[in-house]
């Protein structure tokens, strides 16, 4: 199977959930969110840096379960349509 390349909204949304991830996990080590959310650290850690742009919405459901995210707010802050509340909505999250 060949995959297409990102578009940069994709590469930039995938930048912004690792951001969000990564300071929603504070803290908490790798390890444990990735455990407790029935991933690999590895690919836990790919998703913090972005290198893994785009995961599966069941790995990210499970993420954000694990961090007692709501995917709603999630993905409301990583969406390209609402850019300047969505900072402030990050950091609400994250807290």
């Amino acid at each position: 199977m060949v995959r297409l390349p990102l578009s940069p909204v994709e590469v930039h949304r995938g930048e912004r959930l690792g951001a969000l991830l990564r300071r929603a996990r504070n803290e908490r080590s790798m390890v444990d969110v990735a455990l407790t959310a029935g991933i690999s650290p590895e690919t836990l850690r790919k998703i913090e840096t972005g290198r893994i742009a785009t995961p599966s919405f069941t790995t990210i459901a499970a993420i954000t379960t694990a961090l007692g995210l709501s995917l709603d707010d999630v993905w409301a802050s990583i969406s390209e349509d609402d850019a300047a509340p969505s900072a402030e909505r990050d950091r609400r999250i994250a807290s």
